[in-house]
C-alpha cells in the first residue's frame, strides 16, 4: 500500500524521496481527485438544465471600483497567516506531523515565520488586486448569477456537510471507541461513514438550494451521476492506503513473516489465529468469532482479486513486518477480500450508466431516485463480505450501512416508478 506521497514516488522511481512528502497523503489526493470530477458532472448537468429553462438565474447587486477595505485585507492577512503557519510547520516537522496531519492541523503548532510571511503575502495580493479594479467613482452593477456559477461553494458546503455527517455517523457505528477518546475519533482522518456524509450534506445543501432559489430537485438529478462517481474515486483512496475498509478474511491465503501473501490449506489459517491471539481477539472479541471464507482464486484470475493482506496499511493495522523499518509497517495476518476495489471499479462503471441515462428519465428526482436504487443496491451486497458492526435485532445482525441501503433503494424505488410523467416543463 501507498499511505502518502513519499512511499508512492518511491515505489515509483525506485529512489529515496525527502521526507516532508509524507505528510501528503493518497487517500487525501483521491478525495481531492473524487470532488473535482464530481463538480465537473455536476456543471456539466447544471448547464443542460439551464439550457433547457429548468434552472434559472438569480440576480444580486455588486458594488465595483471601491479600494480594499481594511476588514477585507485583514481577513487575506489571517487566511495567509493560518495557511503559512500550518503549511510551513508541517513541511518543518515533516516526521512529527505524517503519522497523523489532521491532528496537527488542529493543533496550537505551526511556524511564526511562514505565518507572518503568509500574511503579508496574502494581504498584499488583496490590496493589489483590489487596487487595479479601482475606479474614480465606485459603480453598483446588477448581475445575473446561475446555478452552475455557484458550483464552488456547492461542491464546499457537500465536503463540509460530508466531513461531519461522516464523522458523528461513524461515532454512533463505533460507539464504544468513540466514548474512550471522543476527541481522537472526530479529529482523525480515518474513520468515516458515507452514507452519514451523504444525509448531512443533502440536509445542508437543501437550506442552501432555498436560500438562492435553486429547485432542489433538480439539482438532487444533476449531481447523481457525480456523487457515483466521486465514491468509486474516493474508494481508491481506501484502496491505496489501506484505511480499514476492507472485507472479511480470505482463509485461503495467510502472510509470511515478510510481509508476503501465500496460499494456504484448510486449517493453516487457524493456526495464524492462535499465533496471533491479541489481534484477533482485539478486533473480533473472541477468537472464535474471526469471520471468514475460503475463497482460492482460480487459476485463471489474479489472486489480488480475491485477497490482499494490505501491507504498509496507513492505519498500522495487523502484525509487525520483517525487516520493516518506516512508519508503517504492518500487514493483516491473512488475506481479506478488497471490498474498496470491487466499490470502486463497480461505482465507476455505475456512473457511466447513470450517465448514459440522464436524458432518458424525465420526471424530476427519477435520476436522483436510480442513483439511491444503484448505490444502495451495491453497498448492500458489498456489506455481505465487509467487517462491520452489527446491531443486535433478535432474529437478524444488520450493519448501519446494511439498514440505510435498504431505506435508501425504497425511497429510491418510489422517486423512480411514479406513475404521472413529467410534462416538458417538468422534465
Amino acid at each position: 500500500m501507498y499511505p502518502d506521497f513519499q512511499q508512492l514516488l518511491q515505489s515509483l522511481f525506485g529512489t529515496p524521496m525527502p521526507e516532508w512528502l509524507s505528510i501528503f497523503k493518497t487517500f487525501g489526493l483521491m478525495v481531492a481527485i473524487a470532488f473535482f470530477g464530481a463538480a465537473w458532472s455536476l456543471i456539466q448537468e447544471l448547464r443542460r438544465k439551464e439550457q433547457m429553462g429548468l434552472l434559472i438565474p438569480t440576480f444580486t447587486e455588486i458594488e465595483v471600483g471601491k479600494p480594499a477595505s481594511a476588514t477585507e485585507l485583514l481577513l487575506s492577512a489571517l487566511g495567509g497567516f493560518v495557511l503559512g503557519f500550518k503549511g510551513g510547520g508541517m513541511i518543518g516537522n515533516a516526521a512529527q506531523v505524517s503519522p497523523d496531519p489532521l491532528g496537527y492541523v488542529f493543533s496550537l503548532q505551526g511556524s511564526l515565520v511562514f505565518g507572518i510571511l503568509g500574511a503579508l503575502v496574502f494581504g498584499y495580493i488583496k490590496y493589489s488586486e483590489k487596487k487595479k479594479q479601482q475606479l474614480d467613482e465606485p459603480q453598483t452593477k446588477r448581475i445575473a448569477i446561475y446555478p452552475h456559477q455557484r458550483i464552488s461553494e456547492i461542491v464546499m458546503i457537500a465536503a463540509i456537510g460530508g466531513l461531519v455527517g461522516a464523522k458523528v455517523f461513524n461515532a454512533l457505528e463505533t460507539w464504544d471507541e468513540f466514548i474512550k477518546n471522543p476527541a481522537e475519533s472526530l479529529l482523525s482522518s480515518s474513520g468515516l461513514t458515507f452514507y452519514g456524509g451523504l444525509i448531512v450534506a443533502t440536509v445542508a445543501l437543501m437550506y442552501y438550494a432555498r436560500k438562492h432559489q435553486i429547485p432542489f430537485k433538480h439539482l438532487c438529478d444533476a449531481a447523481a451521476p457525480g456523487l457515483m462517481l466521486a465514491y468509486g474515486i474516493g474508494r481508491l483512496g481506501c484502496q491505496f492506503a489501506g484505511d480499514g475498509d476492507w472485507g472479511i478474511f480470505n482463509s485461503a491465503y495467510v502472510t509470511e513473516p515478510n510481509g508476503i501473501l501465500r496460499l494456504a490449506n484448510h486449517g493453516e489459517f487457524q493456526q495464524v489465529v492462535q499465533t496471533y491471539p491479541q489481534y484477533f481477539i482485539q478486533n473480533f472479541g473472541t477468537i472464535a468469532s474471526v469471520p471468514h471464507i475460503y475463497a482460492p482464486a482460480p487459476s485463471w484470475l489474479p489472486q489480488w482479486m480475491f485477497a490482499m493482506n494490505y501491507p504498509h496499511n496507513v492505519n498500522n493495522e495487523g502484525i509487525a513486518i520483517m525487516g520493516c523499518m518506516h512508519n508503517y509497517c504492518a500487514v493483516l495476518p491473512a488475506g481479506v477480500f478488497p471490498t474498496p476495489l470491487y466499490e470502486s471499479v463497480v461505482c465507476i462503471g455505475l456512473f457511466f450508466v447513470l450517465w448514459s441515462m440522464r436524458k432518458r428519465l424525465n420526471a424530476p428526482l427519477q435520476m436522483f431516485g436510480l442513483y439511491l436504487i444503484l448505490n444502495g443496491i451495491e453497498r448492500f451486497l458489498v456489506e455481505t463480505i465487509r467487517v462491520n458492526y452489527k446491531y443486535d435485532w433478535g432474529f437478524i445482525h444488520p450493519t448501519q450501512a446494511e439498514i440505510l441501503s435498504v431505506v435508501f433503494v425504497i425511497i429510491g424505488l418510489v422517486l423512480l416508478l411514479r406513475v404521472r410523467k413529467a410534462s416538458p416543463a417538468q422534465a
